[in-house]
C-alpha cells in the first residue's frame, strides 16, 4: 500500500516525487575526518541547524469523518480526513490506473503525501470518550476522492495504514463514513515539514574522466547502529565506482525507501528499509576519493 511519513510531529510527506536538492562543496583531504564527524553529530541532533525554518504551521480544513475501532479491543477511533493547499498532491492517476495499481504486485509505488496528527481525546454522540486522529491531504486530491469512491476507499486505507505504522496500533478495515459530520471534536493546527532531503557534502572534488557505463545497481552495505538493542540509526554505504563528483548524484529519501541515480545513466538504486527513518535529520556524504556515498538516517520510533 502507499507510503506516508512518520515523525514525532505531524509532517508532510516528503515523497519520492519531488526533485532532490544536492549541495556540493570542496574540501581538502586534511578536513575530511573533521567534516565526517560533524555530519555524524548533525545526524544525532547535536549540531544546530543554522538554515532557514524547515517547517510551517497549517490550518487544515474539514473534509470527512470516518469511524472505525482498534483491534482486538474494539476501542472506538475516528479519523478526521482534512484538506489543505499546503500539502502537495500525489502524482496524477486515473481511475483505471488506480485499479491496475491495486491489482499489481507492488501497489506501494504510488504514494500519497499526507500529514498525520497526534491523537486527541474527544466525546462522541453517546458522551463516551474516543480517540480522534487528524489526517491532512492535498485539497484537490481530497475533492477527487469525493467524486470517485475507489479513490475514497484508497485514501481511507492508506490513512489507516499510516496511523498503524506511526503509532504501533492495529485498526479495523471495517469503517463507516459519517454522512452528517465532516469532523469530530476539533481540528488542530499541524506543523508540516518544508525540507526533507539530506545534503550531500563532497569531500574530494578531484575530477577524473571516465567513460559512461550502462545503468546498473551499485553495491550497498546497510548497517544498524547500535548492533544490539533498539536501533538508533541506519547507515547505508553505497559504492559508486566511476562517480567522481557529488554533482552527478540525485538522492531521494522516503520514510522507508531510498532512491539514488548517478547521472548520466550510470547507476540506479531503489531499495526499501526494514525500519522507518527520519528524512529531515538524515545526512549524506560523498567521499569522491573512495567513491562511496554514506547516508546516515536516524530511526523513527
Amino acid at each position: 500500500m502507499a507510503m506516508v511519513t512518520h515523525s514525532t510531529a505531524p509532517e508532510s510527506f516528503v515523497g519520492m516525487e519531488t526533485d532532490s536538492s544536492l549541495l556540493t562543496s570542496e574540501f581538502s583531504q586534511s578536513k575530511e575526518e573533521e567534516l565526517y564527524q560533524q555530519l555524524l553529530l548533525q545526524a544525532m541532533g547535536k549540531v544546530q541547524n543554522s538554515g532557514t525554518a524547515d517547517s510551517k504551521t497549517i490550518r487544515p480544513q474539514p473534509g470527512l469523518c470516518a469511524k472505525t475501532c482498534t483491534v482486538p479491543d474494539q476501542q472506538k477511533v475516528f479519523l478526521n480526513i482534512c484538506q489543505s493547499t499546503q500539502v502537495p498532491p500525489p502524482p496524477a492517476l486515473s481511475h483505471q490506473a488506480l485499479m491496475e495499481l491495486l491489482d499489481s504486485d507492488d501497489p506501494s509505488g504510488y504514494r500519497v503525501p499526507m500529514s498525520l496528527g497526534e491523537p486527541h481525546t474527544e466525546t462522541d454522540n453517546s458522551k463516551q470518550a474516543c480517540t480522534v486522529y487528524d489526517v491532512v491531504v492535498n485539497n484537490e486530491f481530497f475533492q477527487k476522492c469525493q467524486t470517485d469512491e475507489l479513490f475514497q476507499q484508497f485514501l481511507l486505507a492508506v490513512s489507516l495504514e499510516g496511523l498503524e505504522n506511526k503509532y504501533s496500533i492495529t485498526l479495523s478495515r471495517e469503517w463507516k463514513i459519517l454522512k452528517n459530520r465532516k469532523f469530530l471534536g476539533s481540528i488542530m493546527e499541524q506543523n508540516i515539514r518544508t525540507k526533507s532531503k539530506p545534503v550531500i557534502q563532497e569531500l574530494d572534488s578531484k575530477e577524473t574522466s571516465l567513460a559512461p557505463a550502462p545503468v546498473k545497481s551499485p553495491d550497498m552495505c546497510l548497517q544498524v547502529e547500535p548492533a544490539t538493542g533498539d536501533p538508533q540509526y541506519l547507515i547505508a554505504e553505497i559504492h559508486l565506482p566511476g562517480v567522481s563528483s557529488a554533482r552527478s548524484l540525485v538522492l531521494d529519501l522516503g520514510e522507508d525507501r531510498l532512491v539514488l541515480t548517478a547521472r548520466p545513466s550510470l547507476y540506479h538504486l531503489d531499495c526499501f528499509f526494514p525500519l522507518l527513518i527520519d528524512q529531515q535529520s538524515s545526512v549524506a556524504q560523498y567521499n569522491a576519493s573512495k567513491q562511496i556515498l554514506t547516508v546516515t538516517m536516524p530511526v523513527v520510533g
